[in-house]
């Protein structure tokens, strides 16, 4: 402990303060599996002190969207500051040479082009000090662990790492980092229930059983948690001294566990927390603009003095000159043996959804078919017990296009997409999409490489019931 300090104070010292502008610390508070169900952001069912505080001392962002719903794309764009879509990474845990300790043999790679690098790898090369504090490093693509990070990844959650001091073992005198602390949150097992049942709220279009409101009620006692643990790591790095000169962003990859919220690009799969505060960040601010997951690496560089790419899509959220986004994509493909194509197109007010697989529903085979919620709307679905509002996920039929005015209709329930009144506003929308996969090449607009279908074959056997496996299982 003694020599952590040390080296905390020499990181601190009044050269490397005097080029802060140019050489801040950067720190990721990257949260799993967590809905932005903070009371910074209005909710009132828990009080999240720690996260409130952070929010306080610098800026919210109450329009931050994540590129998927699930966390290996979403990192993977993130990481990058590329839509996954661009750089073939939209498939859930693709381009994996082995898989639970099972060898693919032949597997879908996925090298990135030559001006694609990812942030651990830009910062690590350009001279700074990298961790990752976590049990995540889920990227879709070829790369190499020793490029990326000097201490880490971790395969255990939480920040324990990080405040014993081990994470910057070995840092230089002068030397900045660029952190990323990975929390469990809303994949935390068992956290202690706090939080009454029956008293959290149940969105409309699920059904009020006990079953979603235990679920409900349980991502709320891992929240409670998580700021915990926020308000540990702000402490470490107040009393450490390294407080004055680091950015921490604290954001998560997608919403929390159940049915419309993670894997799909509903609003309670990709509207998440965002939060940033440090040196130069104004406090106490909020912003209402669109902001998009690929940002957050272009705001990272240009905070630590690195400079952005110019073929990097993500935007630098935080410079002065800053000319907010008109729209945001995001992307649901493949996750796990669940096969799926959809993509959403965000704007201030609407919010669009193109339905590319109209032939099967949205409860399609899934990981999640084991557990009690779904056995429950499973059960529900088949005896009629369902309204028409909670149908409209869980019923037979899907459209193959969905348009919300978010404004009035936050839960995305009256679908306007047939509404003659929003023809040109739809159709608007349309354009929009039509023109960013032209722009972008979203490579998933081809279907998965045979290689891939038999490596997801292989992961996951009987469970891949989707069509597209029937050309290729005898191949396996």
């Amino acid at each position: 402990m003694t020599r952590f300090l040390a080296t905390f104070i020499a990181i601190i010292s009044p050269c490397f303060l005097s080029s802060a502008a140019e050489e801040r610390n950067v720190l990721w508070l990257y949260l799993e599996d967590v809905s932005g169900w903070f009371s910074c952001y209005g909710d009132t069912t828990i009080d999240t002190p720690n996260i409130d505080a952070l929010a306080a001392s610098g800026t919210r962002f109450t329009r931050f969207y994540t590129p998927a719903g699930v966390c290996s794309a979403t990192r993977s764009a993130i990481v990058t500051g590329m839509m996954q879509t661009s750089i073939g990474a939209h498939n859930h845990r693709s381009c994996r040479p082995e898989f639970r300790g099972k060898s693919m043999g032949e597997f879908d790679e996925n090298i990135l082009p030559p001006s694609v690098v990812p942030l651990p790898k830009a910062f690590k090369k350009a001279g700074l000090w990298t961790f990752n504090d976590g049990a995540k490093d889920d990227y879709n693509f070829t790369f190499d662990l020793s490029e990326f990070y000097d201490k880490g990844p971790y395969k255990s959650w939480g920040p324990e790492r990080f405040i014993s001091g081990e994470c910057l073992d070995g840092i230089k005198d002068g030397q900045h980092f660029f952190g990323q602390i990975q929390l469990g949150g809303g994949k935390l097992r068992k956290p202690e229930k706090r939080v009454d049942r029956s008293a959290v709220p149940v969105p409309p279009y699920y059904p009020d059983v006990e079953e979603v409101r235990e679920d409900i009620a349980g991502h709320y006692d891992c929240l409670l948690e998580t700021d915990r643990q926020v308000g540990e790591i702000m402490a470490k790095l107040e009393s450490s001294g390294l407080k004055e000169n680091t950015v921490v962003i604290l954001f998560s990859d997608h919403g929390m566990k159940l049915h419309r919220h993670k894997q799909m690009i509903y609003e309670g799969g990709i509207h998440m927390p965002l939060i940033v505060a440090g040196p130069e960040i104004e406090a106490g601010a909020v912003r209402d603009d669109l902001i998009s997951g690929i940002d957050i690496s272009a705001a990272t560089l240009a905070l630590a003095g690195l400079e952005i790419p110019e073929t990097m899509e993500g935007r630098n959220f935080l410079a002065k000159d800053y000319t907010p986004r008109d729209y945001v994509i995001a992307a649901r493909d493949r996750c796990d043996y669940t096969i799926e194509k959809i993509r959403a197109v965000v704007t201030p007010k609407y919010k669009y959804l193109k339905n590319y697989l109209t032939d099967r529903p949205y409860m399609q085979p899934t990981y999640k078919d084991g557990w009690a919620v779904t056995k429950k709307f499973r059960q529900m679905m088949a005896d009629g017990e369902m309204n028409e509002t909670q149908l409209l996920f869980f019923g037979p039929d899907r459209v193959p296009e969905e348009f919300y005015d978010l404004a009035n209709d936050p839960h995305e329930i009256n679908n306007l997409a047939t509404d003659p009144a929003y023809a040109e506003a739809l159709q608007r929308h349309r354009d929009i999409l039509e023109s960013w996969i032209e722009e972008t090449g979203d490579k998933g607009q081809a279907p998965e490489s045979d290689i891939g279908l038999i490596c997801t074959l292989k992961r996951w056997g009987s469970k891949c019931v989707n069509p597209e496996y029937d050309k290729v299982r005898e191949k396996q």
